[in-house]
């Protein structure tokens, strides 16, 4: 049953949180908010609602190895696992993406939370300090889209797609429906998974960061799988390198941020000796698609699906 019960906390939380970003964004729109910062605010913080939702949860619950686990896991699974079962499916042409300024705030952001870590703990100083680097991503994105505005109208063109979930003729009531049922459905669905995770984690005798970095961490993970899927087949790879660069530095920099305000959150050392390593070598491994503009081939897919079957293995062991 916890793992049924896991599996319904897990569905309610994905429907949900793609419910909250349909509701936001079709509101904001139609309140007269450009889609530009829709875009930038909105959409982002509502794609990691889940992952928020659970680690808040996991804090007030007293199981900071979920909330740590759910992070750091995911991060790593987003590299070596959203990226590469893609590329089994189609070569994605990252070469032609320009992803360089974003992938060195992600790392900046990896190299700060990992140092952060060695003091332990997660308080509301370290939270302040990864909600200000936050806040200066935002900023530069902001800046930069704003450059990016003006020079496309400068050109005569205006194709800057709308945000993700805009719909113009959305009705009133259905922007309200679709935000009570992710205002509603994304505790419920945090509630659900983190009771019985926390379950199954003491009725196997592993621990609640093991839980955290594999089933929790692979499950919040899926929406950014299903994203990145469908953009190798369509051919956007610049998408799907952004939508995993993005979602990890929202991971490192507002998940625990804004959790650590809630409540401490202690630092087991297995992710002081292993997990944090991992997840910062795999950030490392986008190096020569980044920066020598290679392309995520098959090849690289099978080692990079591999690499995670093999991370997995050694934390169950």
């Amino acid at each position: 049953m916890p793992w049924l019960l896991s599996g319904l906390g897990l569905v309610i939380l994905l429907f949900a949180g793609d419910a909250l970003v349909k509701g936001a964004v079709n509101l904001s729109l139609r309140l007269g908010v450009p889609a530009l910062i829709v875009s930038l605010t909105i959409v982002a913080f509502g794609t990691s609602a889940p992952e928020l939702l659970i680690s808040v949860k996991a804090v007030l619950d007293n199981v900071p190895g979920l909330a740590l686990g759910n992070v750091v896991g995911s991060n790593t699974a987003n590299i070596l696992l959203v990226l590469g079962v893609p590329a089994l499916l189609a070569v994605m042409h990252t070469s032609e993406c320009s992803t360089r300024k974003t992938y060195n705030q992600m790392i900046a952001a990896s190299l700060l939370f990992i140092a952060l870590a060695f003091r332990g703990v997660f308080d509301w100083i370290a939270g302040l300090v990864l909600l200000g680097g936050l806040a200066y991503m935002l900023y530069d994105a902001f800046d930069d889209a704003k450059d990016h505005r003006r020079a496309e109208r400068a050109g005569a063109e205006d194709d800057l797609e709308e945000p993700e979930g805009a719909d113009p003729n959305m009705a009133g009531w259905q922007i309200a429906l679709f935000l009570i049922l992710g205002l509603i459905g994304l505790p419920l669905g945090a509630s659900l998974l983190v009771e019985n995770a926390t379950i199954i984690a003491q009725t196997y005798g592993v621990s609640d960061t093991v839980i955290g970095l594999t089933l929790v961490a692979v499950g919040t993970s899926l929406p950014e799988l299903a994203t990145t899927v469908m953009a190798a087949l369509r051919r956007q790879a610049d998408v799907a390198l952004g939508n995993v660069i993005g979602s990890n530095m929202f991971n490192l920099l507002a998940i625990i941020g804004i959790a650590s305000l809630v409540g401490p959150i202690s630092v087991d050392p297995s992710f002081l000796r292993f997990d944090l390593w991992v997840m910062l070598a795999a950030s490392l491994l986008l190096i020569p698609f980044v920066y020598l503009r290679r392309d995520i081939t098959r090849l690289w897919g099978i080692a990079l699906s591999a690499l995670y079957g093999l991370y997995i293995v050694v934390i169950l062991i």
